[in-house]
């Protein structure tokens, strides 16, 4: 394991990171995928960024699901690291296929003091056993523990969007696949496409630590969400959709000859 000289500072991070999770008052992430971006979260006074995979990808000319090689997706967290002063958190879907310590290992390196690691195939969508993701949440916290970074892990549970059975099932199941991470070492747990009230509201009472809701469309209002006892609140490829659909429609005006900018 590579010995990191600013092992303090990143350590530092994460725990500062990690106290932004409170239940009832969430940690608000407008995900970003360029220096730029990052550096407007940070400005609008955001005290953390992080990552998302799906965005990131499509800027780097990849799609979602692992299809963005290890070094550039790293390359990209560490050029957004370099950007701002705040703690950022790096979407790295499965962890690329790489071992628990050299995951941890490029993490520090690209300056990431956290992680979103998911519960199901990318390439199949297929949920991965949760006990096998168990264990590889265990040996990720260990590979940590024993390195001094502190990372925050942010346990994405798929249930929602890979899961069978009925609404009630997907619910057990996100219980019990979010209980057996927070005992593995996570500190988060991300029950993706959870957002209706009653089903968010038992997630965060039951599931025995921090929860992560996604907000989209449809989603209860983020101070709605603070009062169902959710801890953090993150917006994926969202912000870079609506941006590039924003682009498109200057773009579309430009090509009729039309003055592209919005009137103040």
């Amino acid at each position: 394991m590579t010995e990191f000289h600013d092992k303090p500072a990143i350590y530092e991070k994460a725990a500062a990171l990690r106290a932004l999770h409170v239940p009832g008052d969430p940690l608000v992430l407008p995900n970003a995928w360029d220096a730029a971006s990052a550096r407007a979260v940070e400005a609008a006074g955001f005290p953390a960024v992080a990552t998302g995979s799906a965005s990131v990808a499509a800027v780097l000319g990849y799609e979602d699901g692992q299809d963005t090689p290890a070094d550039e997706m790293f390359a990209a967290v560490a050029r957004i690291s370099r950007a701002v002063a705040v703690p950022v958190t790096a979407d790295v879907e499965r962890g690329y296929g790489l071992k628990p310590a050299e995951l941890v290992e490029r993490l520090a390196a690209a300056g990431a003091v956290g992680c979103n690691l998911e519960d199901s195939d990318p390439a199949t969508g297929a949920l991965i056993d949760a006990a096998e993701q168990a264990d590889f949440l265990a040996a990720v916290r260990a590979a940590a523990d024993e390195a001094g970074t502190g990372l925050v892990i942010n346990a994405r549970v798929d249930t929602f969007i890979h899961g069978s059975g009925t609404p009630g099932e997907r619910l057990a199941e996100a219980l019990d696949r979010g209980g057996r991470y927070l005992t593995a070492g996570a500190d988060c747990v991300y029950p993706i496409f959870a957002g209706d009230p009653e089903v968010v509201a038992t997630l965060a009472r039951e599931i025995g630590g921090p929860i992560n809701v996604l907000f989209r469309p449809g989603v209860p209002a983020i101070r709605d969400l603070a009062a169902l006892g959710v801890a953090r609140v993150s917006f994926g490829p969202g912000v870079h959709r609506a941006t590039q659909a924003f682009t498109a429609r200057m773009l579309d005006a430009i090509a009729r000859g039309d003055d592209p900018f919005p009137s103040a």
